[in-house]
């Protein structure tokens, strides 16, 4: 099933008075530095702190009583944990989320603050999609994968419609996006809904350098997974390869994939919060940290006119490292 641009309008009026619609907003300092409108679309104000409310949402608000009654079961390294445990929450349902032991402490306690239950996993070692398909079977619950799953994809691609009516309200068109890539559930929803509403917007990929699997898929034509050499400081952004349902979507709709390294990542954190004064985890940097670092095509915008539209999909940051970030500029983590 292709999720179609009236699956993200009928997501759009679910989340009416659950989601927030937020703001789309620009720094003077950015625009100068990279000398072209930049127009930030800050996920990190969104409940949980994350995009990821969004397509939660949108799946659970759509259980009967019966499947709300059985409770949903998720995995997820922390938003999506986040957001399926306070949309579960405020339907009543109960929620099971897996997460790596690994999982960032401030989105393991989140979870947790919201209710759910956790059950921990190796990544190395466990299948977490094997562990949640055994938990739904012996609950009769449902799994709400955290980007392969049309309504999840429907309601994160709502991102991409607030940013082109936004962009409109202001008399600014939107030359070219830039959003993290980790699934793709993200990006596929949202550059569905610019392909309608803005079809001239070029939308731009942004994925860690050790997690390419996105700009690998697209150049082979068919899914692949990166080589794995370590981990990435984005760990939202850590899946394998693309979805089967988000890759057509990526394919067809993508003008590029960016990449950064841990090192850009930092900067972007950094920058995020002594300039833009907002907090951005690094998953949640990666499209900011490709602009800074020169890794999208600004000049074509320069010379077409327009802005850049950034998508900061998350903010939640464990406090230890924004702290180290914060504390020695000259240090990668």
């Amino acid at each position: 099933m292709t999720v179609t641009f009236a699956d993200i309008e009928a997501a759009a009026a679910r989340l009416t008075g659950h989601a927030l619609v937020t703001p789309l907003i620009e720094n003077g300092l950015l625009n100068d530095r990279v000398g072209v409108r930049v127009l930030l679309k800050p996920e990190t104000l969104q409940r949980v702190g994350a995009f990821k409310f969004r397509g939660a949402w949108n799946r659970i608000a759509q259980m009967n009583d019966t499947e709300r009654k059985a409770g949903v079961v998720a995995f997820s390294s922390g938003n999506h944990a986040q957001g399926v445990a306070l949309a579960a929450a405020m339907v009543g349902t109960p929620a099971v989320i897996i997460m790596p032991s690994d999982a960032p402490t401030v989105k393991v306690e989140a979870t947790r603050g919201y209710g759910a239950q956790i059950v921990f996993y190796d990544r190395m070692r466990d299948n977490r999609e094997q562990i949640a398909a055994n938990l739904a079977a012996e609950r009769g619950a449902i799994v709400i994968p955290a980007f392969d799953d049309e309504a999840v994809i429907a309601g994160q691609g709502t991102v991409g419609l607030e940013m082109a009516h936004q962009a409109r309200a202001l008399g600014v068109e939107l030359a070219l996006v830039a959003t993290p890539i980790g699934g793709g559930g993200l990006a596929a929803g949202l550059s569905t809904a610019l392909r309608n509403l803005s079809p001239a917007t070029q939308v731009w990929g942004v994925e860690p350098q050790a997690f390419d699997d996105t700009r690998r898929s697209i150049e082979a034509g068919e899914r692949v997974t990166a080589p794995y050499t370590g981990r990435s400081l984005c760990d939202a952004l850590e899946s394998p390869m693309p979805g089967v349902l988000t890759f057509p979507a990526l394919q067809a709709n993508l003008a590029g994939v960016a990449t950064v390294d841990d090192k850009e990542i930092t900067e972007a954190v950094r920058y995020g919060a002594m300039v833009l004064k907002l907090i951005i985890e690094p998953g949640g940097a990666a499209a900011l940290a490709a602009l800074l670092s020169g890794k999208l095509p600004v000049a074509s915008v320069k010379a077409g006119g327009g802005a850049i539209g950034l998508v900061l999909s998350g903010g939640n940051i464990d406090p230890a490292l924004l702290a180290q970030i914060l504390g020695n500029p000259t240090m990668t983590p």
